[in-house]
């Protein structure tokens, strides 16, 4: 977020705004205002200002009066707050101007009541209580939003407020009730009828080839060779954008055709085709989506990426209407945390092994020496074992049983803990593959052992095996991992 001087450098009250006025409104967005006269005002006095009082019920249904000027005041006021101003700020916003409880509870009165008259009174008393709950804060959340530039604002707003609940620097029933306010009001203006799919290539825009090597979360680009591969012949590279913040990608999906569902991420984004061949349809039949990337925190819990992969997979249909397979070839966040769980809990209670079979026990045993789980979490940690050709091919059968495991059997609310597999599975995917040595960066061994895993889509049954699994958390899963399965459960006795 961008950061703005402090606008009020002294307490007290300054010449009236309305001079300001007319050079707000000639503005042409919020990046080039400022309010000479607002004075110094401080948390409380702003507040009172820009944030407008519910209007009475009975003229609900008017038009609401331009509040252009005190939601700029607001913006400006907010982006010119220290970091370590906003919790309290935002704090109080949610405090001192959401519900009115008390109104509520009268009205409650009204609507048992009105249990033993005519429906249409109990109805009319009945919506009446639902305008009470409106926030008084949402009213000044819809002048912002129709600010240029607000919506964005809004966006980045809710990124703060996600922070400061995540950090416990401002946390209370209200800010997180906030937080759910404007989560459902993005999730109405991000609904998918609003998004644009946009393909991005060498010809786009370079400040939109910029974000988009920016925003890459899974897979860092290195250098304008490196994203000019990733957007040339045998990949594609598609974003959603929205109107209301023009030249700003949402999600953006990078995907490489090819003839075979790829293993190991290296061959996509270290090798490569050159940017300058030439695309034969003949050799694609395959789309591989390797990364993923949200690229506005405020919008977490919107749903976009799973749209994004829909549309792509028509697109792409259109396109080569011979393409039969669709698969992701995915990072295992978390993996190697995980199982650094598993290790401390086997050493500390001084649980006999139930990681290694006799056989792999001995075998590693033979290469690092006892205790073996001390060694090997120590190894692990470090990302030491790596550097033993021995030690990797002895690691192999446990660490891809271990990760099947963790992918198909870990639970957090009955869904699959990992976060990738949870957001493929809701996709209606299949967990198909697991590639040993498919990400062998730093990154790919200190998040999962190196390994990846290949969630495929097959299009005739994505529906069924969403509903399964959002409604019963059914994962279907291939036979490879099925087996592995099976064989993390004799060896662990679960």
């Amino acid at each position: 977020m961008v950061r703005w001087p402090l606008l009020w450098a002294r307490r007290g009250r300054g010449p009236p705004v309305a001079a300001a006025a007319a050079a707000l409104l000639r503005a042409p967005g919020l990046a080039c205002c400022s309010f000479p006269g607002t004075g110094g005002a401080d948390m409380d006095d702003i507040l009172r200002r820009t944030v407008a009082a519910l209007p009475p019920y009975e003229t609900r249904k008017q038009p609401p009066e331009l509040q252009e000027l005190p939601s700029q005041e607001f913006v400006h006021f907010y982006r010119g707050l220290q970091a370590a101003e906003r919790p309290a700020f935002l704090a109080k916003l949610a405090a001192d101007y959401g519900v009115d409880h008390r109104l509520v509870s009268e009205l409650c009165g009204g609507v048992a009541e009105a249990q033993d008259r005519d429906l249409g009174t109990l109805l009319l008393a009945e919506d009446r209580v639902r305008y009470a709950l409106t926030p008084r804060y949402k009213l000044l959340i819809g002048h912002v939003s129709r600010l240029e530039g607000g919506v964005k604002f809004l966006v980045d707003l809710r990124a703060d407020i996600l922070q400061f609940l995540k950090s416990k620097s401002a946390d209370s029933p209200q800010l997180r009730e906030m937080n759910e306010v404007l989560k459902k009001l993005l999730s109405d203006w991000f609904s998918i009828g609003f998004l644009n799919l946009e393909r991005i290539t060498w010809q786009s825009s370079c400040d939109l080839l910029q974000k988009i090597s920016e925003y890459e979360a899974v897979h860092p680009v290195r250098n304008w060779t490196d994203i000019k591969r990733r957007v040339g012949p045998y990949r594609r590279c598609y974003a959603f954008t929205h109107n209301a913040m023009p030249r700003e990608p949402l999600v953006v999906l990078h995907v490489t055709l090819t003839d075979e569902i790829s293993k190991n991420i290296q061959a996509i984004v270290r090798i490569g085709p050159s940017p300058e061949m030439t695309e034969d349809v003949n050799k694609i039949t395959t789309a591989v989506f390797y990364s993923i990337s949200s690229s506005q925190q405020g919008l977490q819990g919107v749903e976009l990426g799973n749209y994004l992969i829909k549309r792509v997979v028509k697109k792409l249909q259109g396109e080569f209407p011979h393409m039969t397979k669709f698969s992701s070839l995915s990072p295992i966040p978390g993996f190697t945390e995980w199982l650094l769980g598993i290790l401390n809990i086997q050493i500390k209670e001084g649980k006999s092994n139930k990681i290694f079979t006799e056989h792999e026990y001995k075998e590693i045993q033979d290469i690092i020496g006892e205790p073996v789980l001390e060694s090997f979490k120590r190894l692990l940690s470090t990302n030491e074992w790596v550097k033993s050709d021995k030690l990797v091919r002895a690691l192999e059968t446990p660490l891809m049983r271990l990760c099947a495991w963790y992918l198909y059997g870990e639970k957090h609310r009955g869904a699959a803990l990992n976060p990738v597999a949870n957001f493929h599975l809701q996709n209606g995917a299949v967990i198909w593959r697991l590639n040993w040595l498919a990400d062998i960066s730093p990154r790919g061994f200190s998040s999962s052992s190196g390994m990846m895993v290949n969630y495929r889509y097959f299009l005739e049954n994505t529906n069924h095996n969403s509903v399964q699994y959002l409604k019963s958390k059914h994962i279907e899963a291939s036979e490879q991992i099925l087996s592995l399965v099976a064989q993390y459960q004799k060896i662990s006795k679960l």
